[in-house]
C-alpha cells in the first residue's frame, strides 16, 4: 500500500511551506510542529542536507476521536507533511497516508476515521496541485 500522497509545486521552498500551511487550514488542520531537518543535520552532525521540513499537522476533531477510539494511537499522530526541494528546483510535498499508518494498529474502529482523514488529506494535496 502507498504510504504517502504527494504533489509537486513550482514555487520557492518558503512559499511552498506557506501554501501547505494555508491548504491545511481549509480542512481544519493546523501545524503543531515544524522540524527543519537541514538545520538539525547541520547543527547535530555538521553535514549539509537539502531543504527539508517536516510539518506535524493535526485536525483536533480527528485527533480527539482517534485517541478516544485507541488511546495509544497518539504514537501515529500528528499527520506529517514533508516539504523538500528537488534537484531541479521543484518542491515535493508529501503527506502521510492515514490508512497505511492506522493499519498497523489493527483496530477496526479506526478504519472509518482513517478513511475520513485520508479524504481530507487528498483534498489538501489536490488543492496544492492546482
Amino acid at each position: 500500500m502507498e504510504y504517502h500522497l504527494d504533489a509537486i509545486l513550482h514555487t520557492s521552498f518558503d512559499d511552498a511551506v506557506v501554501q501547505v500551511t494555508e491548504a491545511l487550514k481549509t480542512e481544519g488542520f493546523g501545524i503543531l510542529t515544524e522540524i527543519d531537518m537541514q538545520a538539525k543535520f547541520k547543527e547535530k552532525l555538521g553535514v549539509d542536507f537539502k531543504k527539508y521540513k517536516i510539518l506535524g499537522a493535526c485536525n483536533p476533531t480527528f485527533g480527539y476521536k482517534a485517541l478516544l477510539t485507541e488511546e495509544m494511537a497518539g504514537v501515529m499522530l500528528p499527520c506529517n507533511f514533508v516539504v523538500t526541494e528537488n534537484e531541479d528546483g521543484s518542491i515535493l510535498v508529501g503527506a502521510v497516508h492515514p490508512i497505511a499508518s492506522m493499519m498497523a494498529i489493527q483496530n477496526p474502529a479506526l478504519e472509518t476515521l482513517a478513511l475520513e482523514v485520508t479524504e481530507k488529506i487528498r483534498k489538501i494535496v489536490n488543492l496544492l496541485k492546482s
